[in-house]
């Protein structure tokens, strides 16, 4: 992840810059991480933001 604040990570398919209206869910990891599912408009696809 950059260190842009308004980014929630790079698209690991196409390498896009994933904004916050991205962001479709949030969870908890089983090791108390938070998780991101995310809409990546270039590559319509669902992602994990890197």
């Amino acid at each position: 992840m950059n260190s842009d604040s308004s980014s929630i990570g790079q698209c690991p398919e196409c390498g896009s810059e994933l904004g916050p209206g991205q962001k479709l869910i949030e969870f908890e990891e089983s090791d108390g991480t938070t998780g991101v599912f995310a809409e990546c408009y270039s590559c319509d696809e669902v992602v994990r933001p890197e």
